[in-house]
């Protein structure tokens, strides 16, 4: 069993660590507001068509490389907004564009979603399913060449900036799963409307709203994949999701270790480091402990996915360690921190509000139990 990683992989590492730490600190900057500026450089040093293959303008990287990648712009990058935005557009909406995309909607679609000019937002999250994600309310009915979409989405990531959105829709609501459809729309269409931003506990620089779909006209060539394959278009985008997502969580953990241990080795009380009381040195202890723990959760999961094996299990048990893990050790650095990581100034307490959204995002800790549970043969419910 091998851990280490090649000599390509070792230097994307390098090269994303590198453009992360020079060119995405946001130190003093406003929080709160979304950096187009610092989207367009990231799709300018490839990050958005990572796993894109070269002939639509991306890096065509396996997928073990493009979550090292991310991990890496994790940690270099502490505007966690910035990248949940981007992981929401790389695999809600690229992803599955070149998956189930026909070359026509592949040719107008990705290259400017991976060069920056467009932004990609997915509604699938409704007011009355979150959770239970197949029981839409939102409509798609056939008039001639067009489908007429009506419905509402909400918590979508991106939307108040959006240029493109994945919408999913059911043609038959009697079929279930089996009647959601995938739609790609884009801004300005007649029956779009998008809210005004959402205000959050966290992930405050990534913007979110509900967009509103009234009388929406969608050309038939607008419907990715067939009439019913929705749930494998959204089953698809959350198999990378999941096993993508909180590699750059994984990076700030790692991050959020370092600052924690140079803080204990240099902040005195009683006259000597903190780090060199015992309930400190555990906390410590127990942070790299889920570190190291979540690594190898996330990349098993990648490697399952590179090798065509059991994704849905490997990527769900990823997904429920590593976004719980995030959160205690946030507490843990906050409590070391302590008054001063009570304060904005010293970022602890951002830390610790971005990472309760892993616990609710790409499915809660409750759904990721479920789907471990049945995969052990068990029908919970």
């Amino acid at each position: 069993m091998d851990f280490s990683f090649d000599e390509a992989q070792t230097e994307l590492r390098r090269s994303v660590l590198d453009f992360a730490q020079s060119q995405l600190s946001t130190n003093g900057a406003d929080p709160y507001v979304f950096r187009k500026d610092l989207w367009k450089q990231c799709a300018d040093f490839g990050i958005l068509g990572l796993s894109v293959p070269p002939e639509y303008g991306g890096s065509g990287l396996d997928v073990i490389s493009t979550t090292l990648a991310m991990e890496a712009l994790g940690f270099g990058c502490n505007d966690h907004g910035l990248l949940f935005s981007m992981h929401a557009h790389m695999w809600a909406v690229i992803t599955p564009i070149i998956a189930f995309g026909t070359d026509e909607q592949k040719q107008r679609w990705l290259p400017g979603l991976i060069d920056g000019t467009l932004i990609g937002a997915h509604g699938m999250s409704e007011p009355d399913s979150g959770s239970d994600a197949y029981s839409l309310r939102t409509r798609a009915e056939l008039h001639g060449d067009s489908y007429i979409l009506t419905g509402t989405k909400t918590f979508v990531t991106n939307a108040p900036v959006a240029d493109v959105f994945l919408v999913f829709a059911t043609v038959n609501r009697k079929r279930g799963m089996w009647g959601v459809t995938a739609f790609v729309l884009e801004a300005g269409m007649p029956g779009l409307a998008v809210s005004a931003p959402f205000r959050k506990l966290g992930l405050q620089s990534s913007p979110m709203s509900e967009i509103v779909l009234d009388g929406c006209s969608v050309p038939v060539s607008h419907r990715l994949g067939s009439e019913g394959q929705g749930a494998a278009v959204f089953s698809h985008s959350m198999g990378w999701e999941r096993s993508c997502i909180l590699a750059s969580q994984v990076g700030r953990m790692d991050s959020q270790l370092q600052t924690a241990v140079r803080y204990a080795r240099e902040r005195q009380q009683f006259g000597k480091p903190i780090g060199n009381f015992q309930l400190i040195a555990a906390k410590l202890a127990d942070m790299k402990v889920r570190l190291e723990t979540s690594r190898l959760l996330l990349y098993r999961a990648a490697w399952q996915q590179s090798v065509g094996g059991d994704v849905g299990l490997h990527s769900a048990m990823a997904k429920l360690y590593i976004s719980e893990a995030a959160v205690q050790s946030a507490l843990d650095a906050v409590q070391i921190h302590g008054g001063y990581g009570y304060m904005q100034e010293f970022n602890a307490e951002r830390e610790l509000r971005d990472a309760v959204g892993g616990t609710l995002y790409s499915g809660t800790s409750e759904i990721q139990r479920l789907l471990i549970a049945r995969q052990l043969g068990l029908s919970a419910s």
